[in-house]
């Protein structure tokens, strides 16, 4: 009976896997591209029996998960049977014997290529150490600046990966999840694949935040009913006018997405009734015979301005001037009946298609003898190049120099000459002249914005014509890097620093041997760290340097130091101090930690093997996952934490599960900030609210007014995020504050 149930179940699962095979031969046959329905079935035949008998975290026979994975190549995506085929093959070389030669012998050179790109990358883009991470990062940017279908394919993987992602260990949820946000999602982005982007968005958001996911879909299914009422409202005029045009079109109402509105609710610090963009309208059009796709979305617009008014500055002009990803749009905002503002999305159905499938799309249209946006993304791979040529000493620098770009939103700024020059939104002039040329960067001093003088921070408006101030000797400042917002400025900037560090270095190294020899004092290690030490400097090359540039001038106190006679400078004894207040958790605490559980903080047994980030103040009701160093010492993030995010992608492994059960137990100070109107005893009445009606102390306070205006932080003690959202309500309730969020 045993086996009979074990032979069904395998015919069940042959079915299924035959049935997934012809969906994804359905999908290609419907699509336009050359049938070679005999090349993906050799493909899908050899990787079946590749994979025979391996089962996933599901329990799922394997082959179904490249099955997906080539299904959203061909359906998503938009690619032929060359990627098509390196989907259904992308895990042969990593996980069985075969070689890529083997699949070079029995499919050719492309797919041998797609697929051993693949597997150079295979694994996640993140190893356990930022070295590790920041290699397999720079393999899969090489992978995509030599065949953009290794990325592509790459992106596809991830996102069945997403979408199966339950079936993994929590702590391994956090890792692949907060990963997915750092880089793939921008990556897609970045390749105009808005819709997958937008699903890894979420998907990331579901596993690392689920309760505020949940209660995002909620609110969203909650207010429904009033935004069908108020899209036919609005779309019905609409329709009226477009059947009077001739158009064929279509009209889609475009709800803002939970990963989106959580957010926009975080940056702004606002609720959720508070966004007033969640419904968007797109209408989708086919060109009327003789008119022009870019000119048809202008005449749409002025279509609908007979109807409602525009927004005077919501137009956005993606037609004529398309975005780097090759995005093309006309995007306008109207005021509804209502009286509520509603984003209006007019595109051709070409211009949909582009925008759903990016980079593909665009091969599509440039076989048809049409512009297909390429050269924008050239230009954005000459600069990985560039980067990739000088990269980051340390990973994760490096990541996040590349990581800039990703998300940028263009403006478009004006030579001196008249020539266009795309740049992302919010740059800088001396960002302008690392995007014309390094040895323009390295010696830029300021700028001329509609020929007015401006410094090198001064941030870029769409339309300014802007001309680059130069020096004849370079003039690059550490300080330039708290400023500049694009990866290639970013990059040069830091190389040109490395280059005058290691200068310093040389110099310094000569002024200290010639010091040590003076004094008769031998140049071996110990000294030299005794030197650092006593200096307050982190490492031996941070002395050279100091040393070189003369901000360190080697004197009798270091003969001493290095003699015994002096133990401590008062500096160092200061620091000492500092370090031994903040109380470190134990390693032998950590051996008794299960990393795959999920940590209680509360748990008697491990309550002392942590310490609390500083760098967001997570409380019991937030969202926290822990993190364990070299030394075995374990920090407590929330998710959202932007070093939690960073910690995600490099250390992945070090990632664990953690949780709150505090009972109203425990203590917290968190950072409380508050504006509002000046208004005589405002003070009082924050303070009475929180010490008489909250019972809560107020560990430090810090306010500053100016022109009738007050901004301040109260750092209070509560128990957990209840408290605060309480105590934030009842402070919202003074008619002088305006505004309140929590720091953190």
């Amino acid at each position: 009976m045993h086996m009979e149930n074990d032979e069904r179940n395998i015919i069940n699962e042959d079915e299924a896997i035959n049935r997934a095979f012809n969906e994804l031969l359905d999908t290609y046959l419907a699509s336009q591209h050359r049938k070679k329905v005999e090349l993906i079935t050799k493909a899908f035949n050899f990787a079946r029996q590749a994979h025979k008998g391996v089962r996933r975290h599901s329990g799922e026979p394997y082959i179904m998960h490249p099955l997906e994975v080539a299904t959203i190549v061909c359906k998503e995506i938009g690619l032929g049977s060359t990627s098509i085929c390196a989907a259904l093959l992308h895990d042969v070389v990593e996980d069985t014997d075969y070689t890529v030669e083997d699949i070079r012998n029995l499919f050719g050179d492309k797919i041998a290529g797609i697929v051993d790109g693949l597997t150079k990358i295979s694994g996640g883009v993140f190893g356990a150490h930022a070295s590790e991470q920041a290699e397999n990062f720079k393999k899969l940017l090489l992978t995509m600046s030599e065949d953009i279908r290794v990325i592509l394919i790459k992106i596809a993987d991830r996102l069945h990966n997403m979408r199966t992602l339950e079936f993994m260990p929590v702590n391994k949820q956090y890792k692949i999840a907060g990963e997915t946000l750092y880089i793939y999602a921008p990556i897609a982005y970045r390749l105009g694949l808005s819709k997958i982007k937008t699903e890894l968005e979420n998907l990331s958001f579901r596993y690392e935040h689920p309760e505020e996911y949940a209660k995002i879909e909620k609110l969203i299914e909650n207010t429904q009913r009033n935004r069908e009422i108020l899209y036919k409202e609005f779309t019905s005029p609409i329709c009226s006018e477009l059947d009077a045009m001739g158009l064929k079109y279509r009209i889609i109402g475009r709800v803002k997405s939970p990963y989106s509105i959580w957010n926009k609710m975080q940056k702004k610090h606002v609720a959720f009734e508070d966004i007033f963009d969640i419904l968007a309208v797109r209408i989708i059009f086919t060109p009327r015979e003789g008119k022009d796709e870019n000119n048809e979305c202008f005449n749409i617009y002025i279509a609908l301005t007979k109807l409602y008014n525009a927004h005077p500055d919501r137009l956005r002009d993606w037609v004529n001037k398309p975005r780097t990803n090759g995005y093309k749009a006309l995007h306008a905002t109207f005021m509804s009946k209502r009286g509520e503002w509603i984003e209006v999305q007019i595109r051709s159905e070409k211009m949909n298609e582009v925008a759903e499938k990016g980079i593909a799309a665009h091969w599509k249209y440039k076989n048809a003898g049409e512009s297909s946006g390429d050269d924008q993304l050239e230009n954005w791979l000459h600069t990985i190049k560039e980067i990739l040529d000088d990269p980051q000493p340390n990973a994760l620098d490096f990541l996040d120099t590349i990581k800039l770009n990703l998300y940028a939103t263009e403006i478009f700024v004006f030579t001196p000459k008249g020539d266009i020059k795309t740049m992302p939104q919010n740059c800088t002039a001396l960002d302008l002249a690392y995007s014309i040329h390094t040895f323009l960067g390295n010696h830029c001093i300021g700028a001329k914005v509609n020929h007015h003088l401006v410094p090198l921070n001064h941030q870029l408006q769409s339309g300014d014509q802007v001309e680059i101030i130069t020096s004849n000797a370079p003039r690059v400042d550490e300080n330039w890097l708290s400023f500049v917002t694009t990866a290639k400025a970013r990059a040069k900037i830091l190389a040109a620093l490395r280059r005058k560090q290691r200068l310093l270095i040389r110099d310094g190294e000569e002024l200290l041997n010639k010091f040590l020899e003076q004094e008769g004092l031998s140049n071996y290690s110990n000294n030299i760290e005794k030197l650092w030490k006593l200096h307050n400097l982190k490492d031996k090359e941070t002395l050279l340097a100091a040393i070189g540039e003369g901000s360190v001038v080697l004197g009798n106190e270091d003969k001493d130091a290095l003699l015994g006679n002096k133990k401590f400078s008062f500096q160092s004894l200061f620091s000492f101090g500092k370090e031994k207040k903040k109380e470190e958790p134990t390693a032998e605490v950590f051996e008794t930690v299960d990393r795959k559980s999920t940590l209680n903080l509360t748990d008697e047994n491990i309550k002392n093997s942590y310490i609390i980030a500083d760098c967001c103040h997570p409380i019991p009701g937030d969202d926290v996952l822990g993190y364990y160093d070299d030394n075995k010492h374990i920090t407590i993030h929330k998710r959202n934490c932007p070093v939690a995010n960073t910690l995600k992608s490099s250390h992945g492994d070090r990632i664990l599960a953690a949780k709150w059960d505090t009972h109203k137990k425990l203590n917290f100070i968190v950072p409380i900030q508050i504006k509002g109107i000046d208004n005589l005893g405002v003070l009082n009445e924050i303070t009475v609210i929180i010490s008489q009606e909250f019972n809560a102390s107020i560990q430090k306070l810090h306010l500053e007014s100016s022109d009738g205006i007050f901004e301040g932080t109260f750092w209070v003690n509560v128990h957990d995020v209840d408290d605060v959202k309480n105590l934030c309500a009842s402070l919202k309730k003074i008619d002088s504050i305006k505004t309140i969020a929590r720091i953190g």
